[in-house]
Formats: C-alpha cells, sequence, structure tokens
C-alpha cells in the first residue's frame, strides 16, 4: 500500500489516495475549530489521541455488526479506510441537552430526554451546516426516505452500543453527531471519526467536561481530557478484546 496525494483537506483531517482504488489514508491533525470554524486553534496531541480513539471505537463497533469504512490503524496519526462517498448529512444524536439544542429550546444543559432525539444537519460550510429535517434532505438530493430510514436505524444501533460503552468507563454520552457514506457498491457505511471532537462526553461523578467543549468553551485541560477519554477506552476494551480472545481459543480446543 503506498501513499499517495492529497484528496482533501478538512477542518481537522487530511485525505490521501493509495495505490488501491477503493482505499485511501485519513490523516488526523492537531487543527481545533469551533463555531463552524468562527474560532480557531490547534490542540496538542489532538490528532493523535483522536485516531487512537476512533481506531479503538470503530474496530469496537465492527465487531458489533456495525459496517465502517475502518481497514487498520498505520501510525499514531493514520488510518486505512475504504473510499466512500459521503451523505452530506450529519447525523446527530441527543441523549440530554447541551449545546445548540438548549440554546434553542431555552433548556438548561444536562436534562436527560425520555426519548432519543435525532437531528440531521445539511453539511454545507457556507450556510453554517443548517439543521434540517428529513423532507429538506429529500429535495435536496442528499437521501432517500428509504436511505433515510437505513441511515436512522444504523444510527440509533450505533447509540445503543456507545451509551453501554461509555456507561462502563462511567461516562455520559450526552450527545454525538456522525457522518455516513457509500462504499463502491453502494453500501451505507459509518464514516469519519468518533473521538471527543465529534461527542460530548461527562465524567458521570464530577460531570466534568471530556470532549471539545473544553475548547470551545475556553475551559483548559483540553489535550489532558482527551488523553483521559483515550486511556479510560484503552483500558476496557484492551480487557474486552482480550477476553474475547479467550473465548474463541477455549472453544476451538474444545
Amino acid at each position: 500500500m503506498t501513499k499517495g496525494a492529497m484528496l482533501y483537506e478538512g477542518k481537522a483531517k487530511q485525505v490521501f489516495e493509495t495505490d488501491q482504488p477503493n482505499e485511501v489514508i485519513v490523516r488526523f491533525k492537531d487543527d481545533a475549530t469551533a463555531f463552524n470554524a468562527q474560532k480557531r486553534g490547534s490542540v496538542d496531541l489532538k490528532g493523535e489521541m483522536n485516531n487512537a480513539i476512533t481506531t479503538l471505537i470503530f474496530e469496537y463497533l465492527n465487531e458489533k455488526g456495525i459496517p465502517t469504512h475502518f481497514i487498520k490503524k498505520i501510525d499514531e496519526r493514520e488510518q486505512l479506510v475504504k473510499k466512500v462517498n459521503i451523505i452530506p448529512l450529519e447525523m446527530v444524536v441527543r441523549n440530554y441537552s447541551a449545546g445548540s439544542m438548549a440554546q434553542r429550546l431555552g433548556v438548561e444543559e444536562g436534562i436527560k430526554s425520555p426519548v432519543t432525539i435525532f437531528d440531521i444537519c445539511y453539511k454545507k460550510d457556507e450556510l453554517g451546516d443548517p439543521l434540517i429535517n428529513d423532507h429538506h434532505a429529500v429535495f435536496l438530493g442528499a437521501a432517500t426516505y428509504e436511505e433515510l430510514d437505513e441511515m436512522y436505524e444504523l444510527t440509533s444501533d450505533i447509540n445503543e452500543i456507545l451509551i453501554e460503552l461509555f456507561d462502563k468507563m462511567n461516562i455520559i454520552l450526552v450527545d454525538f453527531k456522525i457522518e455516513l457514506g457509500k462504499t463502491a457498491d453502494g453500501k451505507i457505511v459509518l464514516a469519519d471519526e468518533i473521538s471527543p471532537d465529534t461527542c460530548r462526553l461527562w465524567d458521570k461523578a464530577t460531570m466534568k467536561k471530556l470532549d471539545k467543549d473544553r475548547f470551545r468553551r475556553d475551559l483548559g485541560e483540553v489535550t489532558e481530557a482527551y488523553v483521559e477519554i483515550y486511556e479510560r477506552l484503552k483500558k476496557l476494551l484492551n480487557k474486552y478484546f482480550f477476553w474475547r480472545q479467550v473465548k474463541n481459543e477455549s472453544f476451538t480446543t474444545t
């Protein structure tokens, strides 16, 4: 596998072609942005942490039957993934009130929702990624109603798995956003990343924010928060995959 020319550069990642037509390399940067890139900065180790965290979570989701673009981690900042056409919709899941939803509805942050709230945003930087509804998405040609049904179902499954995963780390999954894409054969899969850049993660005991809100709101200790999430996740999933391997070996020998 050979790394080729850069195909795309976004706010937090670069994408490079490879000698395989259906595979690309994603490189994670330390750049940080907020409020639709109105606030910009850099966070030490962010690229490395987001690559490591995304790798662990995508490997776990693959194990749980969630289709993703992830193939393997290459090094501290890069991973090999399937080439996909990104669907221009951000799927947003809200388990608690926070951020823009709390502001929009005039409610306090931290209220647990009795239902899972799904939002979709049209990925268009010049428009500020506006909140839209299903009919707008179909009108724009971003997805069909059938595809939206599949996307909501996949997003809901991911949410259930992640709530349970983070709960075992004593973390509340407040909300998160994901991007989905279509592979060469038209299959819809999870793409992009899942990290403190894309999730709101609060410590259950202290309610301390362990995500990009520390950058957005100038709370400090941004790198420390990302490292904390990685360390908790690594400890939990290393144990999970170890016992998974032990069970498989035991099953094979009996």
